[in-house]
């Protein structure tokens, strides 16, 4: 049986809640210091914040966080960065939502669980620049304990050196901590991406893990947290080069094209999306992931 590990989690969550506040103040600055290009003399977005509550079935505290959704700003059409902290106890759904881990000795004994993380999604105002998503998260039960996370980019039309450069910048974020994690996130990544009744990827990949433990909670901490890390330096460079592209109505229209599949994969695979909402958590909170307007064709 697993430790309680009282302040292992406490730092963790502090983590979160740190990498949500640098993440929003970032978006933000983005917004302000658009000043040419589309939408540039348009009133720059903020972040509207909500506080989130979750209940157990018997009507006691099981936790919350914190959803900040940006919409209709000037580079972002909607962004949501949302960090919580949950516990409870895991019901057979719930359990069954879990993936590799729903098997664990014990579960159904003690179904306690514990877990937090920061999730966000964005979708832009300009077809040229990518739309993108990034979590990380600890989970804890009393038998087990484990982490996930990573991040992909999703343009709608895409440019090879913004490419390289996402995942340039993850890589040197992961090379310190092992020079085998790179390629073997992004071919998780590769795979988890992937929607299979479209037969295609829904970007252009990133860095995924799951499930993961080595049986060394710091060393597997501070991986999880250079994840985070790499983030801002991943995306924000791309923003900045071509928020102030031109576009034309052909461009907006494989935009929204290319957020149908986005809403696809989270409605139909996403396990974060089936989990929240398995574990009670605000729906609103859980579905911010999808894109404001989309189209089919």
């Amino acid at each position: 049986m697993a430790e309680e590990f009282t302040s292992e989690k406490a730092e963790a969550s502090a983590w979160f809640r740190q990498l949500r506040d640098e993440i929003v103040d970032a978006f933000e600055e983005l917004e302000q210091s658009h000043d040419e290009g589309p939408l540039s003399d348009a009133e720059p977005g903020s972040f509207d914040v909500t506080p989130t509550k979750r209940e157990s079935s018997d009507g006691l505290d099981a936790g919350g966080g914190l959803m900040s959704v940006m919409r209709g700003g000037r580079v972002f059409e909607k962004v949501g960065v949302n960090v919580s902290t949950v516990f409870g106890t895991l019901g057979e759904r719930a359990q069954m939502a879990m993936a590799a881990r729903k098997g664990i000795p014990g579960m159904t004994e003690d179904p306690r669980f514990w877990a937090s993380g920061i999730s966000l999604v964005a979708h832009m105002q300009n077809p040229h620049v990518p739309a993108v998503h990034m979590n990380t998260r600890m989970f804890w039960t009393p038998h087990a304990w484990w982490f996930g996370g990573g991040s992909d980019l999703n343009p709608c039309i895409e440019y090879e050196e913004d490419t390289a450069h996402f995942h340039g910048e993850q890589q040197a974020h992961l090379d310190p901590h092992g020079k085998a994690h790179y390629p073997r996130f992004k071919e998780w990544a590769d795979e988890y991406f992937y929607i299979p009744h479209r037969k295609r990827a829904r970007g252009v990949g990133g860095i995924f893990m799951d499930d993961y433990s080595t049986g060394d909670w710091h060393a597997d901490f501070a991986l999880t947290q250079d994840i985070g890390r790499a983030f801002l330096p991943a995306y924000v460079p791309l923003v900045r080069k071509r928020r102030a592209t031109v576009w034309d109505e052909a461009d907006k229209d494989a935009q929204l094209v290319h957020r149908g599949l986005y809403a696809e994969y989270n409605l139909v695979y996403d396990r974060g999306t089936k989990f929240g909402l398995e574990t009670g958590h605000d729906a609103n909170a859980v579905l911010m992931s999808l894109p404001p307007l989309a189209k089919w064709v």
